[in-house]
């Protein structure tokens, strides 16, 4: 958490901390934030655009110019952008010292390139396992970002529950695993990976009751049958 100016809460909440104390701002301000927050530095006619897509460009162009002026005014130093020498606009951003949650999570899961340890293994799936994107929010441009964040965690703990199986930590291996179908409950890839997980547990049962219904399932809604790669983990089983 940055101790010295602002925080923006995103992933299981919203939430404005300013040197670890929660600043009250509106449903209105929540928005910009929040737009920021995600999109980085933007023109102010296409937030305007984006946050009151139902008014008119007029009527939009001035509710952004309010809440601006509010949050300078009630949150000094928390957002940027405005006139310029000769008579520009800046593009309206976050400050710099802001920190984003999401951000942090995001570039903490990307990092494919690092070796990662037993502990930040741990650290990466504890931070990714109940990372919903701003719950409860049901905007169109919100519901783009929250895909976006469902896709990238999904990718994220598939590799994570490979990592684990290869390091022998089959615990870890079969919650990535399990939080991937959850994300996803017709994705083949993370129902191998939990079958995998079975398999090296010994638990056998498990195995067949997982893919017969993942295979039930798949007739069901679209008429096809799991692919040789995750049959093949069952073997004879079946």
């Amino acid at each position: 958490m940055n101790t010295q100016s602002w925080d923006v809460e995103i992933v299981g909440t919203w939430r404005l901390l300013h040197r670890r104390k929660p600043a009250k701002v509106t449903l209105r301000q929540q928005r910009l934030i929040t737009a920021l927050a995600l999109r980085g530095p933007q023109p102010r006619a296409l937030l305007a655009g984006l946050l009151w897509p139902n008014s008119t460009e007029k009527q939009a162009t001035g509710s952004l110019r309010e809440t601006i002026w509010t949050i300078n005014h009630q949150l000094p130093e928390l957002i940027s952008g405005g006139l310029v020498p000769g008579g520009g606009m800046q593009p309206v951003a976050l400050s710099a010292d802001v920190v984003v949650d999401a951000d942090d999570i995001r570039r903490r899961a990307q990092a494919a390139d690092v070796s990662r340890g037993s502990r930040e293994r741990g650290e990466l799936l504890a931070l990714l396992s109940d990372a919903e994107l701003l719950p409860g929010w049901y905007e169109d441009w919100v519901l783009a970002e929250q895909d976006r964040w469902e896709r990238m965690r999904l990718t994220v703990l598939e590799r994570l529950s490979a990592e684990c199986l290869a390091a022998g930590e089959i615990e870890r291996a079969k919650e990535a695993a399990l939080r991937a179908v959850d994300i996803d409950p017709w994705r083949e890839n993370a129902h191998r990976l939990l079958l995998e997980t079975y398999r090296a547990e010994g638990d056998q049962a498990k195995m067949i009751r997982v893919y017969e219904d993942f295979s039930e399932r798949l007739k069901a809604e679209f008429g096809v049958s799991p692919s040789s790669r995750i049959a093949n983990v069952v073997g004879g089983l079946l």
